[in-house]
């Protein structure tokens, strides 16, 4: 089956975004990674009155409705064709239900979402490995134990959700990036 948008959801640590870069350039969609999207929008003054690059520097959340400003101002200069593989977002019910109603007012109708499942554990060492190898002061414990909590409860409900709206399928993030890679091209048909 071909899809016009991709998902890649998962837990912080899962690979999603080695996973969604790959995927993209060996399809030649468009990636959409949230946080440096986010970033190279810092300037844009949203409709809330806040720039972009206020909201990332206070350290919190977009609302849906900001979020979805800058979504919909990026995805709109596409040409109608390329598809998306989109990283990072959806985090929440509210946010699938409001990127799958414009991505088909776009033109996007066939979607499917990778889910890399990752043991709470492995999440959790590697990203204090990560932390470790880049300098991150803010990967510590605590913080990642709030992020995962935060993840468990807003995007795992989520899921089911798209499990009834895309092609969706559970990939095992475990394994070596090279054969999380491959299982991925083979859910979906890329083998």
């Amino acid at each position: 089956m071909e899809f016009d948008a991709v998902f890649i959801i998962g837990p912080q640590g899962s690979g999603k975004n080695t996973q969604a870069s790959v995927l993209a350039a060996r399809l030649g969609f468009f990636f959409w990674e949230t946080g440096a999207t986010l970033r190279k929008n810092a300037d844009t003054m949203l409709s809330s009155g806040e720039r972009v690059g206020d909201i990332l520097k206070s350290g919190r959340l977009f609302a849906d409705e900001e979020l979805m400003e800058v979504i919909e101002e990026e995805l709109r200069k596409l040409p109608r064709d390329k598809g998306i593989v989109l990283e990072g977002i959806p985090r929440r019910v509210s946010q699938a239900e409001l990127i799958l109603k414009f991505l088909e007012s776009i033109g996007k109708h066939q979607f499917a979402t990778i889910f890399l499942d990752l043991p709470k554990e492995e999440s959790i060492q590697r990203l204090l490995l990560r932390a470790e190898k880049e300098g991150r002061s803010d990967d510590t414990r605590e913080a990642i134990g709030r992020r995962l909590a935060a993840y468990h409860a807003d995007t795992v409900p989520m899921l089911e959700f798209l499990k009834g709206r895309t092609a969706f399928f559970n990939i095992d993030g475990r394994p070596s990036v090279e054969e999380v890679t491959r299982s991925v091209n083979k859910a979906l048909g890329l083998t």
